[in-house]
């Protein structure tokens, strides 16, 4: 059947034909997570929701090129690149080298998403692997009249290009008010305006993760990496360039900026931002004590969770809502994703057990077909798709009880729409206890976090996570070679 893809640019802020530059190649590029700590809900959310996006358009026979870096050089403080080197920070605390720190939270980050079952990108790259690419790329800047340096330190000259471009155009915000609202940061005496910001920082005697580069020894800015690994990967120009809102106003602003200002052309075609989290109705974030980690959700090892959730109930609870909606975490609403989720795999798994008769009396599968396409075709919209995945599962219970009847021909063609509706695109599969590599993977993580509980002494926590995974029919045994687990 025909698709007309329709997607929301946050550049034009309006829907959209998707019309790639290349015909059936598709280039994506998605900022990935900053590696010093472990990977907040947040970030989980946008990957899955970039995940679906991929998955839908490979469905549709493009050739897809994912891009999806990895910051490991140093993610400073503050929207201008000034403060203090976060992994250098981390390194000190625990008298590890930097780069053990990447090591440990990008494998950490992996194991995450292998549970949220997201396929990996075509490629992953890291800042520390690009630092030439974006000297390069600073250098080009400089001699095209956009950037200048001072102390060692090169900022890019905001004041010269807005006289040139719009500078706000990805959020169409009010310049005056930019400047009015801009903090006093350390370095505002170098820069020749308040809204200017470091592609090339100076390093400290003391800063540990440092580069030789034509202005002396120093690091990138934070905004000058994506900028280069998309051009290194995907060109000047390029289709898809996505992140969580959060990114917009300012990293994803000075990236167009930055490549206006190199290669004349912006960045991306079309620009897709993911939504915040909330929590009963409050913003998710770690200083208000209502962030969750995937681990803790899991695993039900929070203040503000009743229970633990699997990693597909999870992902299914984030497919319910669109990519571009507020998700607003509770009790309630996970408990009913979960039921939600329990209750289509349920009917799946009926599918095996149903003989076909002569003649179909169950309805219009392709007029459900059709309807699936065109809410995926609709920007992606995985809530409207998974409210025909539910009439489907209406159907398949009715002919399980003998009250509709399907054929054979019929009944392949509704296992052919299960696994390219359920599986294929949205990404879900049955890890009620039955998917053995993903039970592994998820089981090492609660008993990691179990060992942590009793290395603290919280004994009350540790066997809290016995109990609750005997009463779901799961044992632990703790042994000489380490905790071992098994069905009961």
């Amino acid at each position: 059947m025909q698709h007309n893809l329709v997607l929301y640019n946050t550049l034009t802020r309006k829907k959209e034909n998707f019309e790639p530059i290349h015909p059936n190649l598709v280039g994506m590029y998605v900022c990935g997570p900053t590696v010093y700590s472990d990977v907040h809900l947040g970030n989980c959310r946008t990957f899955v929701s970039f995940d679906l996006i991929y998955r839908y358009l490979l469905h549709l026979g493009y050739k897809v090129r994912y891009v999806r870096n990895i910051t490991d050089a140093g993610h400073l403080e503050g929207d201008n690149d000034e403060g203090d080197d976060k992994f250098a920070k981390k390194a000190k605390l625990e008298q590890l080298e930097p780069m053990e720190i990447v090591q440990k939270y990008t494998i950490g980050f992996h194991d995450v998403l292998r549970l949220f079952n997201t396929l990996p990108p075509s490629i992953e790259p890291t800042a520390t692997g690009h630092i030439s690419e974006q000297i390069e790329m600073v250098k080009q800047i400089i001699d095209n009249g956009y950037a200048y340096e001072v102390n060692g330190t090169v900022y890019f000259d905001v004041e010269k290009y807005v006289k040139e471009y719009n500078y706000t155009i990805l959020t169409n915000r009010n310049l005056e008010d930019m400047l009015n609202n801009t903090r006093e940061l350390g370095g505002q005496d170098e820069k020749h305006g308040r809204l200017d910001f470091a592609l090339w920082i100076k390093a400290k005697p003391e800063h540990i993760m440092r580069w030789p580069s034509p202005w002396g020894v120093g690091f990138p800015g934070w905004h000058i990496e994506c900028s280069a690994m998309s051009r290194k990967y995907l060109g000047d120009q390029f289709d898809i360039h996505g992140g969580g809102m959060d990114l917009a106003a300012t990293h994803h602003t000075n990236e167009i900026a930055q490549s206006q200002a190199c290669n004349h052309s912006t960045p991306a075609k079309y620009w897709m931002h993911t939504n915040m989290l909330t929590v009963n109705g409050a913003r998710m974030s770690k200083s208000a004590g209502n962030g969750f980690l995937p681990g803790e959700l899991f695993t039900g090892n929070h203040a503000l969770l009743n229970r633990g959730y699997s990693p597909m109930a999870v992902r299914f609870f984030m497919l319910q809502a669109h990519y571009r909606s507020t998700l607003d975490f509770s009790n309630e609403a996970l408990d009913a994703a979960d039921k939600g989720y329990k209750r289509l795999m349920t009917a799946i798994a009926l599918l095996d057990k149903i003989s076909p008769a002569a003649k179909s009396t169950f309805g219009d599968l392709k007029a459900i077909q059709e309807r699936s396409y065109a809410a995926m075709d609709d920007d992606f919209n995985s809530p409207v798709l998974i409210a025909e995945l539910f009439e489907v599962v209406r159907i398949i219970n009715s002919i399980y009880d003998g009250k509709l009847t399907i054929n054979k021909k019929d009944l392949d063609a509704l296992k052919a729409y299960i696994q390219a509706f359920v599986f294929d695109i949205l990404g879900l599969k049955d890890d009620q206890l039955g998917d053995a590599d993903n039970m592994d993977d998820l089981m090492q993580i609660i008993i990691d976090l179990r060992n942590d509980a009793k290395q603290n002494k919280d004994f009350v926590m540790s066997d809290r996570i016995r109990e609750q995974l005997t009463a779901i029919g799961i044992q632990l045994k703790d042994s000489k070679d380490g905790t071992l687990w098994n069905k009961i």
